[in-house]
C-alpha cells in the first residue's frame, strides 16, 4: 500500500489511512506476542516481536499533513547456539514522491533515548542478509519502507523495554528527533516478553 498526498486527499481520509496502517501493524493476535521462524535458506533460527513501537514526525512544512514514521521491534537471531540480538527500523512517510534511499538519510547511525539516556547505534545492513536471513520476519508499512538493522545487547533492549519515555533521533546532516505515535503499551508489553524469552 502506497500512501499519497495528492491534493484530491482531505484531512479525514489521509489521517484514516494512516492510522489503518499503524493498527494493522501493530495489532498482535490471540497467540504470543513473539514468534519464531526457521529460514529456509541460511537455517538461522529467528525469534521476533509481533508489536512495534511507531514513532512519528511532523513534516506538514514540507506538505500538508505530512508525517514520517519509523517502526522498531527487536529480533533474536540464533546460528546453532551463537545468539545475536538487533533492532528492525521500517522507515517511511506519507508524501507520495519520497524515495526509500531518501528516507534512509540521516539512519547510518540513530540515538534511542531511554529516559533520557542516549543508545547509539550503528547500521549493521539495510537488508536480511545484514542479520544472517534470506527473507524478513516483519512486514513492511508500506512498500515504500526502508528496512534498517542495528546490532544491539539485550541490556540495551532492557533499558528501552523499562523506559518510561523512549524517542530516537537521527544523526548526521538530517538532525531529526521522532515522538512515540502513542503510549506503546501493546509494544512494550511484546517487549517484555520477548526479553522474558531471551537465553540472556
Amino acid at each position: 500500500m502506497t500512501i499519497t498526498s495528492h491534493s484530491h486527499f482531505n484531512t479525514g481520509t489521509l489521517t484514516a489511512i494512516v492510522l489503518l496502517v499503524l493498527v494493522a501493524s501493530s495489532c498482535s493476535s490471540d497467540s504470543a506476542m513473539v514468534r519464531d521462524q526457521l529460514d529456509p535458506v541460511t537455517s538461522v533460527t529467528i525469534s521476533y516481536s509481533q508489536t512495534p513501537m511507531v514513532f512519528y514526525r511532523d513534516v506538514s512544512g514540507r506538505a500538508a499533513y505530512a508525517r514520517n514514521f519509523v517502526h522498531m521491534a527487536p529480533l533474536e537471531v540464533n546460528r546453532s547456539g551463537d545468539y545475536r540480538y538487533y533492532l528492525w527500523l521500517g522507515i517511511w512517510n506519507t508524501m507520495a514522491d519520497a524515495e526509500s534511499d531518501q528516507s534512509r538519510d540521516g539512519f547510518e547511525s540513530i540515538v534511542i533515548f531511554a529516559d533520557g539516556e542516549p543508545l547509539p547505534l550503528e547500521i549493521a545492513g539495510w537488508t536480511v542478509a545484514a542479520i544472517g536471513a534470506s527473507k524478513p520476519v516483519y512486514i513492511k508499512p508500506v512498500a515504500s519502507a526502508a528496512d534498517a538493522y542495528y546490532a544491539v545487547t539485550v541490556d540495551q533492549l532492557r533499558l528501552i523495554a523499562e523506559a518510561r519515555d523512549v524517542r530516537l533521533k537521527t544523526t548526521g546532516s538530517r538532525n531529526e528527533s521522532y515522538e512515540p505515535w502513542d503510549n506503546q503499551k501493546s509494544a512494550k508489553k511484546s517487549l517484555i516478553e520477548f526479553l522474558g524469552r531471551s537465553v540472556y
